[in-house]
C-alpha cells in the first residue's frame, strides 16, 4: 500500500474516533466515510469485548429466502432501522376469527335502538367486529411467509395465524440482513418468499443495546428501551434542533434525556454538558412513546405525556436469546360469572388470545401495558356496571402485584367475551364480557 494511502486511512480513522467521542456524529459525515452507523465504533463497544455469541444472543437472526430463490442469512433488522431484538414485537391484523365458530350466532348479536329526537323508532341488529390486531414477540415466531394478499405467521407452538398482508406494517417496511457472504442486504417485502427465524450466531462489530430506567408520575420502569418506538441501539441517533442549528446525537453518547416541555427535551451527554433539543418529533409531542422491556410486566409503552426522564445504564448484554422464549401453552383457568357460576378449563380471552405468550393489553395513566398472559394470575372486573368507561380492573400477576388498569384495550366494553372448554373438552361454553366477574389463570408451568 502506498504511504499516502496509509496516511489517509489513518486520518479518516482518527476523525471517526474524534466525532464519536464528542457524541455529535452527523449522518452526512458517515456517508462520506462509508461507515455503516450500525457497525461504527462506539464507546460501549470499546470498553468491553462484544464479539461473543453470548453477548449478542438477543439480536434477531434468520434466513430470508427471496422470490428468485436466493437465501440471505445473518442478523436481521425490520424496517431497516426498527425491530432488532427477540423481545421486540411483530405486528399485524387478523381479519378472520376462527373462535367465532364456537359461539351461537345469536349470542354475538345485539339489538340496539335507533332514535330520532330521543324517541326510539326502531331497533337494529349489531354484530361486533371480530377482527383483531396481531402481536407476537419475534422470539415466539418460527416462520413468516407471504401468500398473495395474506401473511402466514407460524409460532413456535405450531399455531398458525393468517394476517392481512397489507396491514402488517413490520413486514411491509422490509428487512435488512447482515449477510456474511453478500454484505448488508435490504429486501423489500415484495422480494421476500419466506423468513425463517433461527438462534443467533456469533456476531461481530454491533453496537450495544439501549438499557435504562424511565421515570414517570406512575412509577419507574427498568429494562431495555426503544426510544420513539424505534431507536434501540447505541449507534442509533437522536435528532433535534438547538439554538445553534440541527444536531444528531448517538444514543451511546447520551447519559440522560429529560422532558423539558411539551416540545423539547434536555439531554445530558456522557462527556459532560447539556443540550436542549426541540423541533423534531422525537423530542416533542410527536414522540410515539418509549418502550421498556420491564421483566415485571413484559413490555410497557410510556407516552410522551407521562414521560419524565430516561437514565441510560450499561447491561453487558443484548437481552434474551431465541431459545429463551419457550413455545406458548394453552390458556387455562376458571371464569366466575356475575350470576355466581364458575366454569373451569381451557380458556380463550376476547375470542382471540388462547396461549400464554399472547398478551393482555390495557393502559393506566399514560402507560400502555403489554403483559404476556403467562404472567397474569387473575383479572377482577368492577362490580355492578362492569368494565365501562372511567372504570378500572384489578389485574393481579403471579408475582402478587396488582395493577389497576383502565377499562380500555383488551378490558374495554368491546371485549368479545370468554370461551371456556370445560375439562379440556372440545365443546365450549361462551360467557359474554358483561357477565364476567373474575378470571383466574393457571399456567402449565405452575400446575
Amino acid at each position: 500500500m502506498r504511504r499516502a494511502g496509509i496516511a489517509g486511512g489513518a486520518a479518516a480513522l482518527l476523525l471517526v474516533a474524534l466525532v464519536v467521542a464528542l457524541g455529535l456524529v452527523a449522518v452526512p459525515l458517515l456517508r462520506e466515510l462509508h461507515v455503516d452507523p450500525d457497525v461504527a465504533a462506539s464507546p460501549a463497544i470499546a470498553r468491553s469485548p462484544a464479539t461473543s455469541a453470548a453477548a449478542h444472543k438477543g439480536f434477531l437472526y434468520g434466513r430470508v429466502t427471496t422470490r428468485s430463490g436466493a437465501a440471505h442469512e445473518g442478523r436481521l433488522r425490520f424496517g431497516g432501522d426498527e425491530e432488532a431484538f427477540w423481545g421486540d414485537y411483530f405486528n399485524g391484523f387478523k381479519e378472520e376469527n376462527p373462535w367465532a365458530a364456537e359461539v351461537p350466532p345469536e349470542r354475538l348479536t345485539e339489538s340496539r335502538p335507533v332514535t330520532v329526537l330521543g324517541v326510539e323508532i326502531t331497533r337494529r341488529e349489531w354484530k361486533p367486529n371480530l377482527g383483531r390486531p396481531f402481536m407476537a414477540r419475534f422470539g415466539d415466531i418460527r416462520r413468516v411467509e407471504p401468500s398473495g394478499r395474506e401473511l402466514l405467521v407460524t409460532l413456535k407452538s405450531g399455531t398458525r395465524f393468517v394476517l392481512n398482508r397489507f396491514d402488517a406494517d413490520d413486514f411491509a417496511d422490509g428487512v435488512r440482513v447482515w449477510d456474511d457472504e453478500h454484505g448488508v442486504v435490504d429486501l423489500s417485502e415484495r422480494r421476500i418468499r419466506s423468513i425463517e427465524l433461527l438462534p443467533t450466531a456469533e456476531l461481530d462489530g454491533v453496537a450495544d443495546r439501549l438499557h435504562g430506567t424511565v421515570r414517570t408520575s406512575q412509577g419507574s420502569f427498568t429494562g431495555f428501551v426503544q426510544w420513539d418506538r424505534q431507536s434501540s441501539l447505541g449507534s442509533d441517533e437522536l435528532q433535534g434542533r438547538t439554538a445553534d442549528g440541527e444536531v444528531s446525537l448517538r444514543f451511546d453518547a447520551i447519559r440522560t434525556i429529560a422532558r423539558d416541555s411539551a416540545d423539547s427535551a434536555r439531554v445530558t451527554l456522557r462527556a459532560g454538558g447539556e443540550v436542549l433539543l426541540s423541533g423534531t418529533r422525537a423530542v416533542g409531542r410527536g414522540n410515539r412513546g418509549v418502550y421498556v422491556d420491564d421483566r415485571r410486566y413484559g413490555r410497557v409503552l410510556v407516552s410522551w405525556e407521562a414521560f419524565e426522564r430516561l437514565d441510560f445504564s450499561a447491561t453487558g448484554g443484548s437481552g434474551p436469546a431465541y431459545d429463551d422464549f419457550p413455545p406458548g401453552q394453552p390458556l387455562s383457568g376458571a371464569v366466575t360469572t356475575r350470576m355466581g357460576s364458575r366454569l373451569a378449563g381451557r380458556l380463550v380471552f376476547d375470542l382471540d388470545e388462547s396461549e400464554t405468550t399472547e398478551t393482555l393489553d390495557a393502559p393506566a395513566g399514560g402507560i400502555d401495558y403489554t403483559i404476556p398472559f403467562g404472567l397474569v394470575a387473575s383479572i377482577a372486573l368492577p362490580d355492578q356496571e362492569g368494565c365501562g368507561d372511567g372504570r378500572h380492573a384489578g389485574v393481579t400477576l403471579h408475582s402478587s402485584e396488582t395493577l389497576e388498569l383502565e377499562c380500555a384495550g383488551d378490558l374495554a366494553e368491546g371485549n368479545a367475551g370468554m370461551l371456556v372448554f370445560p375439562g379440556g373438552g372440545e365443546s365450549a361454553e361462551y360467557v359474554r364480557w358483561v357477565d364476567v366477574e373474575r378470571i383466574e389463570f393457571v399456567t402449565a408451568e405452575r400446575g
